[in-house]
């Protein structure tokens, strides 16, 4: 399916909130950061047809879903789009097939094609909680059931409203990769809110930061989210490789660049690629060669630059590559005090010590 991007434009005014933004994308995963109250979620809303500005337009692909200059707005019915809100909103009596094939109903009533209901199935792992009700699963295992209705409906479009934000952070990492396989395996665009930026990293090709009801920053995810103030100590590079070799419970992965990291095995084979999340805080520095560790992981690189928030300075470093293309850019996470010990500035030498563990698998 040829995609020719999003465009929105909305003004809504309350009488305690004022929502005035536009944006237009070609991103096939779009992501909507921020925090609580930015007016993410009244976004979505308008895109979906639930909310009805008085000044107001949004264009999927070639679709135009509201123009409030010519009198437009299509029947939230019409619009083809499949939302996964952050409470879940399951059928309580019916079953996880029957809450599915809901979604599959939706789609038949618009004349499409919604042969999906297996292949939701298979991508999320809900084939042994099909016959249960939803007062019988998990946080986890909820939001998987609502996300295959969602795409089980043939939608256009896919809205996620805080997909991972109800859970904790054990459950978010579960839950993670099942987010990046629907984004692979089916072609629907995604329009992602989350106040999370591992979650952009890992899921969107544009960011869109919302504060105050107005966009303040739009681009890719690693120009956009790029400084300090966006960053706490829970914050994860996300990175993209290849599994070189595997052997034991480890896997050596080949990130951009040519850079090396060994990293948990979790099910990985040679020649797959793979996602996986390594904290800003869990990356030690040394600036001279370092031996005698148990981290597997010691790779030499230099500082691009630091930018301090509050006692904390976030420092973006790249790892030594091959010169067979860009390395990835690494945040991590220092001390004031550790910075000035070991006078670490822009251009400088260092190494990074990883521990194997603290590397983690997401798709």
């Amino acid at each position: 399916m040829t995609w020719s991007g999003i465009e929105v434009r909305l003004r809504i005014v309350r009488r305690d909130f004022e929502l005035d933004v536009a944006f237009e994308s070609m991103g096939r995963a779009v992501g909507l950061f921020g925090p609580s109250g930015a007016g993410k979620t009244t976004i979505l809303e308008a895109i979906a047809g639930w909310r009805v500005p008085r000044d107001g337009f949004v264009r999927v692909g070639e679709s135009t879903l509201l123009d409030t200059a010519h009198g437009r707005s299509v029947p939230v019915e019409a619009r083809g789009v499949g939302y996964l809100p952050q409470d879940d909103l399951l059928f309580p009596h019916w079953t996880v097939r029957e809450n599915i094939r809901a979604g599959i109903e939706r789609a038949a009533r618009r004349g499409d094609d919604a042969g999906t209901f297996e292949r939701a199935v298979h991508v999320l792992e809900l084939a042994p909680l099909l016959e249960r009700r939803p007062a019988t699963l998990s946080g986890g295992e909820l939001r998987r059931v609502g996300l295959a209705r969602a795409i089980c409906s043939g939608p256009t479009i896919l809205l996620l409203d805080e997909p991972l934000g109800a859970l904790d952070l054990e459950l978010r990492r579960r839950i993670l990769p099942y987010l990046v396989r629907v984004r692979e395996e089916f072609d629907v665009p995604v329009v992602l809110v989350t106040h999370d930026a591992t979650e952009v990293h890992a899921l969107c090709d544009h960011a869109i930061v919302i504060e105050g009801g107005r966009v303040r920053a739009s681009g890719s995810p690693a120009a956009v989210l790029s400084g300090p103030a966006l960053h706490a100590t829970e914050f994860e590079n996300v990175l993209r490789g290849e599994a070189l070799e595997c052997e034991g419970g480890t896997a050596l992965v080949r990130v951009g660049g040519g850079a090396l990291f060994r990293i948990p095995r979790a099910g990985l084979e040679a020649g797959d690629r793979v996602l996986f999340g390594l904290r800003a805080a869990d990356i030690v520095l040394a600036t001279a060669p370092v031996t005698g560790l148990s981290a597997r992981n010691v790779l030499p690189a230099r500082i691009e630059s630091l930018a301090t928030d509050r006692d904390d300075v976030f420092l973006l470093v790249r790892p030594d590559g091959d010169g067979s293309g860009d390395a990835p850019l690494l945040w991590v996470s220092l001390t004031t005090g550790a910075v000035q010990d070991l006078a670490l500035t822009p251009g400088g030498a260092v190494h990074l010590v990883v521990k194997t563990q603290s590397c983690h698998r997401l798709a």
